[in-house]
């Protein structure tokens, strides 16, 4: 109720909502933003799958409370698996090793600190490449640059 556009007052039952933020771009980035992650968790099964069973998910980073990065794995039968690593602090976290199950390419098909959503448009140039050093108890890594308070999502695409 409003939070798809970053309404910056709670919502009035006796109100309407506040659409002319949407004139400020940072609202708008907002809004283009949760649109952007509903059509992805749509389009890609791997997203939505599973959902209800243990095996659509895979935990790939959830013990670096010093960073505060967090990486998980989603995945659906034969849909390619999708990474989803997300830094919790204000700080870049560039070089940051990130376990993955594959080798191969790895295409960024959502980064959240995106320019057209507001935010400074730090990523990993369209993809990463994994290689064969193992991390974290998964046969493949890769080095992410993870930009501040946002979610990348990574999708296998092949080796």
């Amino acid at each position: 109720m409003g939070q798809e556009f970053a309404q910056r007052d709670e919502w009035r039952e006796a109100g309407s909502l506040d659409w002319h933020l949407l004139d400020a771009s940072a609202h708008a980035g907002v809004r283009s933003l949760i649109g952007d992650l509903n059509r992805l968790y749509r389009d890609r099964p791997a997203l939505h799958g599973r959902d209800c069973e243990g095996e659509g998910f895979q935990w790939l980073i959830a013990d670096d409370a010093a960073n505060s990065v967090f990486a998980w794995l989603r995945k659906s039968g034969d849909a390619p698996p999708i990474a989803v690593v997300t830094n919790f602090t204000p700080v870049p976290r560039d070089g940051y090793r990130l376990p993955l199950p594959r080798a191969g390419q790895w295409r960024e098909i959502m980064n959240t600190d995106a320019a057209q959503y507001g935010g400074t448009g730090r990523g990993n140039m369209g993809g990463i490449n994994a290689g064969s050093q193992a991390s974290h108890g998964e046969p493949a890594s890769a080095l992410v640059s993870i930009p501040p308070l946002a979610t990348l999502f990574f999708e296998w695409t092949g080796a």
